[in-house]
């Protein structure tokens, strides 16, 4: 019998050390969750600041603050000095609001009760093939969103950081010069298409998505400048998409969804779109064998949360081909994302 494959362990670390890292990941988690709702990295933006100073600012008790502080230096976050002052680090400046690749409201959702709680129920997904948060929380996330305005604004300013952090190396990663008029489907604010059209100037274009999101999106497409190329379409990907489009992109929307609800999503696109139009999904594949994947994790988190799954290669060619798609590349890019691309047929 041949022995299983095992990854790798370049450190060495003893294998209890190594479990016991994975185990505390939840410390470090709520850990950065504090800091980033109390916006400590903002306050240390022009000087590093004492516990004591940080403290005050922030309504929080020093001792306390300091604790938490010691322990994210400790793991690089921040950096501590001998007189006790705090100080950004390269990674702790990615706390920053609204710089290049914060991810501040990230790792404020990460920490929100909306979403730890269900991973605390990760048993009964196991037990049941069901969402925990639905056990949780007695309905589903989107419709938990709707009765709970404040926790979906917390969980769009995270898929905006997100969106920020991936789509300037997709742009840059995938030709998209072809297009002539591109469709993004539940596109949210609009920070996809706008680059896309920014790169592309002889290129139309249409975000759709819910009406609710649609209207918080007009401010932003008027400050991009991109009125005059992009059109703002309210609806149901359920029900149907805006017709026309030579291409139609989503961005991790497909891996929200189970079987039946994405080819249904993807079959309008496919009764939406023109002959030989294309269809672009960036998702994240999951490569076959043992590497370490971060894909694999997120995978446990549309399992826990929204019911859907991230997928193979092979699952998404039988996905494309039920909606009358033929998978035709997969792209790899610098985000740590997969576009995929397929042709209406």
């Amino acid at each position: 019998m041949s022995e299983p494959n095992q990854p790798q362990n370049p450190l060495q670390i003893p294998p209890p050390m190594a479990l016991m890292q994975m185990i505390g990941g939840t410390w470090v988690s709520q850990a950065v969750y504090v800091v980033a709702k109390l916006g400590i990295a903002d306050l240390l933006k022009d000087r590093p600041k004492s516990d004591r100073e940080l403290a005050q600012a922030t309504g929080t008790d020093a001792r306390s603050l300091y604790r938490v502080l010691r322990a994210l230096a400790s793991i690089g976050v921040f950096a501590e000095t001998e007189d006790g002052c705090f100080h950004l680090t390269p990674i702790s400046a990615h706390l920053l609001t609204g710089s290049p690749g914060s991810m501040r409201d990230i790792a404020i959702m990460f920490g929100e009760a909306f979403h730890w709680q269900p991973w605390g129920d990760i048993l009964h997904s196991v037990k049941t093939g069901k969402t925990a948060f639905g056990h949780v929380f007695g309905m589903e996330i989107f419709d938990y969103f709707t009765q709970n305005p404040e926790a979906g604004k917390i969980f769009d300013a995270a898929m905006t950081n997100f969106s920020v952090l991936l789509t300037a190396t997709i742009v840059a990663d995938y030709d998209f010069s072809s297009i002539r008029k591109i469709v993004d489907v539940a596109g949210g604010q609009g920070v996809l298409i706008s680059n896309i059209l920014k790169a592309h100037p002889t290129m139309q274009g249409v975000l759709f998505d819910l009406p609710e999101t649609i209207e918080g999106s007009k401010a932003f497409i008027e400050a991009q400048g991109l009125s005059d190329r992009c059109e703002l379409v309210s609806g149901s990907f359920f029900e149907s998409v805006p017709i026309g489009g030579d291409a139609y992109i989503m961005k991790n929307i497909i891996h929200d969804w189970d079987d039946e609800q994405a080819i249904a999503i993807l079959k309008n696109c496919h009764n939406a779109m023109v002959e030989n139009g294309k269809l672009l999904l960036l998702e994240t594949v999951i490569e076959p064998g043992i590497q370490t994947s971060q894909a694999k994790f997120v995978d446990l988190e549309m399992l826990i949360v929204a019911g859907g799954r991230e997928r193979t290669e092979a699952e998404y060619r039988t996905l494309f081909a039920a909606a009358g798609f033929r998978l035709t590349n997969i792209f790899d890019t610098q985000a740590n994302m997969n576009v995929i691309e397929g042709v209406r047929v």
